[in-house]
């Protein structure tokens, strides 16, 4: 029903609230500032470098010389209209989940979900920890991404706890037809895997839903574009219960969302109806075998794992307790563009006694192992797919 979740709404209203926009540090304030704390973060999130980089990375499909194949940025997007609509006709706060959902994927690493396990991989190796998009999207945002103030100064985002909340807890991976918010305000550096607890709010519950409805039908969309689904199309239409017409990401968006809002209530959590939660399940399940699963994504996968390994072990080897920093150096003989741009990152998130301009927080000490692996890994999932690429060049080349 239409404003049926008004009374939940992330508002003055809710008994949540202080706690929805409490953030961890004091945000500087302006006089002539006109935004509310949502609007802040949705424009703290789109100038941050993070979000400009999602432009050149890989959703599903790596076809940087095709215009029209979804990238990270345009997922981010759809996800953006998606929970904006669903948020707006139940009477939700759409600031809230505008913020969320431009900001829910900015931890994920180069070449999508295969880049994620190559890092995973080297985490658990070098680290004895696992590296997850949503856990590292809140760090970045929490720790790495930073923002000049208003006297110059670089700082860290500092977003609310709404926003950061619904950064780690949007996995889209979920099978329960009933989603709702959580009562606990819990320290979210308490995650320790993907979706181990529900959103804090209907809001980041929503982006949560429109993560999983905004590449269902896109994936397929691709898929049509390039081929990977010829010889598959008629089990397709048979799943949707088409025996004709075109098959395309509107029409998939537009039922499950009206499906969704007409189905759900704060008593019921935010669900479809059995018929159309059994249709997404089948076409997760479509995806997962046809799309995902196709033999034609192992050549790139392969590639991005050889990409991602050679720069982190060349950056790897550099690791010599006090003497990293000098190592580094001499390394940036053969790999400047490489070297250079990982030693200007450790520049701002380590200890210098002149740090000028610097008010973020220090993470590294790279006479440690640990924390000099750490930020490697930390600056490979900031990189686009094409710079990673380049990288990888750059060491291969005489």
């Amino acid at each position: 029903m239409k404003y049926s979740f008004k009374s939940v709404c992330a508002n003055e209203n809710n008994a949540k609230w202080n706690n929805i926009i409490s953030r961890q540090m004091p945000l500087y304030s302006r006089n002539n500032d006109i935004r509310s704390e949502f609007e802040r973060d949705f424009t703290r999130v789109i100038h941050s470098n993070a979000y400009r980089r999602l432009k050149h990375k890989t959703q599903v499909f790596y076809s940087p010389q095709n215009d029209h194949i979804c990238t990270r940025i345009e997922h981010v997007n759809h996800v953006e209209s998606i929970s904006y609509t669903i948020s707006h006709y139940l009477g939700l706060n759409c600031e809230l989940t505008r913020a969320i959902a431009v900001s829910h994927d900015l931890g994920h690493s180069p070449f999508g979900h295969k880049g994620e396990k190559v890092l995973d991989s080297i985490c658990k190796k070098d680290l004895n920890a696992s590296f997850w998009h949503e856990k590292n999207g809140l760090y970045l945002v929490d720790k790495i991404e930073l923002l000049e103030d208003n006297e110059g100064f670089k700082r860290n985002l500092d977003l609310t706890y709404g926003v950061r909340d619904g950064i780690v807890s949007h996995c889209g991976e979920i099978d329960e037809n009933s989603i709702r918010p959580r009562d606990e305000f819990i320290n979210l550096d308490e995650y320790k895997y993907p979706n181990e607890y529900s959103p804090y709010t209907w809001e980041a519950c929503v982006v949560k839903i429109a993560d999983k409805i905004s590449y269902i039908g896109r994936d397929i969309e691709d898929a049509i574009t390039l081929g990977i689904l010829n010889e598959h199309l008629d089990k397709l239409h048979e799943l949707l219960g088409k025996t004709s017409g075109t098959i395309n990401n509107t029409v998939i968006i537009n039922n499950l969302i009206w499906d969704l809002c007409q189905n759900s209530s704060p008593e019921n959590g935010l669900c479809f109806s059995n018929e159309n939660f059994e249709i997404m399940n089948k076409i997760k399940k479509f995806n997962y075998e046809y799309i995902y699963g196709s033999e034609l994504l192992n050549p790139s996968n392969e590639y991005f794992s050889i990409v991602l390994n050679r720069i982190y072990n060349t950056l790897k080897e550099c690791y010599s307790e006090h003497n990293t920093f000098e190592k580094l150096s001499n390394l940036s003989k053969y790999y400047p563009k490489l070297v250079n741009g990982f030693k200007s990152f450790l520049i701002n998130y380590i200890f210098m006694e002149n740090r000028v301009n610097l008010k973020n927080e220090i993470l590294y000490d790279i006479s440690k192992s640990n924390d000099y692996y750490m930020a490697i890994l930390e600056y490979m999932s900031g990189m686009t797919d094409k710079f990673a690429i380049d990288m990888y060049n750059e060491i291969i080349s005489f």
